[in-house]
């Protein structure tokens, strides 16, 4: 069968049906709680870590999670703000995000406890990439620049430019990038930028924009979605992740 037509076609299918057997999973960084998800559809399955856009971990990366678990592989859904704490106004998404970005050492301890917790749940680190959405898909490559040992990093619509003092030589995987033309938050010559860096510095990548896609182009139900973007970009990650990941 057609895997493109296989992925469309899940795309049809309730989540909750695709996440049957997820859980959501506590964990603690310096005595504070944060709350995780995590689907496996096999032992030592290899695993996607799924970081999140600025609302929090929620129902929409955990759909995504269940539609890659059925495809195969596990997943653990990292939360970067903490247990309970999933925004819904804009300016607690841009305070929690803002936060983040002007601690990246502590952005990257978040993401490193997700990992170290996804390994303490059976997952398979040493045949592993790293995806996110938004602000997740910056999160990515924050963990790509800290040399985290994952086989590729993606982003989709993340944004792309490289903080002041940072470089990606210590980079290890692939840098997967996913982008729309007409992203207003992350504009092109930041994705060009990115491109130039990423060769100069010898990182292995492909990088993909979409014309008429706006920022936030995959998410399901509101104004920015893009159809044929979305079923685009998705299909050319599970390609790559059928490519990569044993």
């Amino acid at each position: 069968m057609n895997k493109l037509f296989i992925i469309l076609s899940l795309l049809l299918i309730p989540y909750t049906a695709l996440a049957a057997g997820g859980r959501t999973v506590d964990y603690e960084i310096n005595g504070r709680t944060f709350e995780g998800y995590y689907i496996s559809p096999a032992d030592k399955a290899p695993l996607v870590f799924l970081v999140h856009d600025w609302d929090g971990l929620t129902d929409y990366e955990i759909k995504r999670a269940g539609m890659l678990a059925d495809l195969g592989y596990a997943v653990f859904a990292v939360d970067l703000y903490g247990k309970g704490v999933r925004p819904d106004k804009v300016e607690d998404k841009k305070r929690l995000t803002g936060e983040l970005y002007a601690d990246r050492q502590t952005m990257r301890a978040r993401l490193m406890a997700g990992l170290n917790k996804a390994a303490d749940l059976g997952a398979n680190l040493s045949d592993a990439v790293a995806m996110g959405y938004c602000f997740g898909g910056t999160a990515v490559l924050e963990l790509a620049r800290s040399g985290a040992n994952l086989k590729a990093f993606v982003t989709f619509h993340g944004g792309l430019a490289t903080p002041d003092g940072q470089d990606y030589k210590a980079a290890k995987g692939f840098v997967l990038v996913f982008h729309g033309t007409a992203d207003q938050s992350v504009p092109m010559a930041q994705f060009a930028a990115l491109a130039s860096e990423l060769e100069a510095t010898g990182i292995r990548h492909e990088m993909t924009t979409y014309s008429g896609a706006p920022h936030a182009f995959t998410v399901f139900g509101t104004d920015r979605y893009r159809k044929d973007a979305d079923e685009k970009s998705w299909a050319r990650f599970t390609e790559f992740l059928s490519q990569t990941l044993r």
